[in-house]
């Protein structure tokens, strides 16, 4: 381990610019470690590896072992890259959406708002408090790649401590940041409950992943836990920040009321659908979850049901309420239009192809980031 805080030339796990030994856990049945370089592998073959899907996006096995070499290098914009990456981008955009539409939420709903807030003091305020969050953030999914390093490895070798684009010494100095800064910032700038609520969400985020709790290797448990940090805490959190920094009452109005319902039972099925991708790297390393359990084609199909209750919860919701609570366009006609793209890529969707779930999980993340969007509008 380099002084850095990067992978040194001592890391046990090597890659090479030109012959990049890289773990294609999911092309193989026995997890072998494939040359990209090797002139045994066929154009096609050769082709298929080149890139491979994640919920941040497409990663390659070519680029990735540049960007340790570059690490090891010194290279300042390879470590940014690295540390970026191990902030997970795509639970960042889900904590920022949440953030922003909470804080829209909180301002629309208080009347007069929005046109006597003190903007001098509220913006710094709400940069602040997205800073918490954001380290709070970088803490709960930091610690978790810490302690699977083995799995990912496996599941997720495009993660930059089982990469070897960042070292577990520089792992632990961004876990450590994140996880003292962001309470100590709660504790300084917002209300007594608001510093409970968040390291109640530390406190579950951290016992997730570390032994010997490690609440990750039971289903239930790690469905509870993610919901309640990503559907309740985040979505009620920010609300009630918003309100005391404009100095009104808090109050369970049917908008946050319902987003803080709906959020929870999506979170819960990407708590469960989180694993779907990951079924050999879990089977290997004993993890129980659901898709272990009971199977990748059947958590899909349970999974996409319960969206889709989901879905007709909002809708009947819209419908149902006291006329002007809801605006039937957003609330009844965008729950339809975004239940209507979960029933297509639900018909897309391969189980038995790697490919094929991974996409169908990303297209999961991206109806929860669309909802945050008409939860500004409904």
């Amino acid at each position: 381990m380099g002084d850095n805080g990067f992978s040194s030339s001592s890391s046990p796990r090597r890659f090479s610019s030109t012959s990049a030994a890289f773990p294609l856990a999911k092309l193989g049945p026995h997890h072998r470690h494939y040359s990209l370089s090797s002139s045994t592998i066929s154009n096609h073959r050769r082709r298929d590896v080149q890139r491979h899907m994640a919920v941040e996006g497409d990663f390659d096995p070519d680029s990735i072992s540049r960007s340790v070499e570059e690490a090891k290098a010194g290279s300042i914009k390879a470590r940014l890259r690295a540390l970026y990456k191990f902030t997970r981008p795509h639970t960042i955009r889900g904590t920022v959406l949440a953030s922003i539409a909470g804080t829209i939420r909180a301002l629309v709903d208080t009347p007069g708002a929005i046109a006597t807030v003190d903007w001098n003091m509220m913006l710094p305020r709400a940069f602040v408090g997205m800073i918490a969050l954001l380290l709070g953030n970088a803490f709960i999914v930091g610690i978790n790649q810490i302690y699977d390093e083995q799995i990912d490895k496996m599941n997720k070798p495009f993660l930059p401590v089982a990469s070897g684009e960042m070292s577990k010494r520089f792992a632990w100095g961004a876990v450590l940041t994140g996880g003292i800064v962001g309470p100590l910032i709660v504790w300084k700038f917002f209300p007594l409950l608001l510093f409970k609520l968040y390291m109640l969400g530390w406190f579950l985020g951290a016992v997730y992943s570390v032994p010997p709790i490690r609440t990750k290797r039971n289903p239930i448990a790690a469905g509870l836990t993610i919901a309640t940090v990503r559907g309740f805490l985040l979505n009620f959190g920010v609300y009630y920040a918003v309100k005391d920094a404009i100095g009104a009452t808090f109050s369970w109005s049917p908008k946050v009321s319902f987003i803080a319902r709906f959020m929870t039972m999506f979170a819960t099925v990407i708590a469960i659908t989180k694993d779907l991708p990951d079924v050999e790297g879990d089977k290997a390393y004993n993890i129980q979850t659901f898709a272990t359990k009971v199977g990748v084609d059947r958590i899909a199909k349970g999974a996409t049901f319960c969206l889709l209750l989901n879905y007709v919860h909002a809708i009947l919701t819209g419908l149902l309420s006291r006329a002007g609570t809801f605006r039937p366009l957003s609330m009844v006609g965008g729950h339809t239009v975004l239940m209507a793209m979960l029933i297509y890529r639900f018909q897309q969707l391969d189980s038995s192809q790697i490919r094929s779930i991974k996409t169908y999980y990303k297209h999961i993340w991206d109806l929860f980031y669309l909802e945050y969007a008409l939860y500004t509008l409904i």
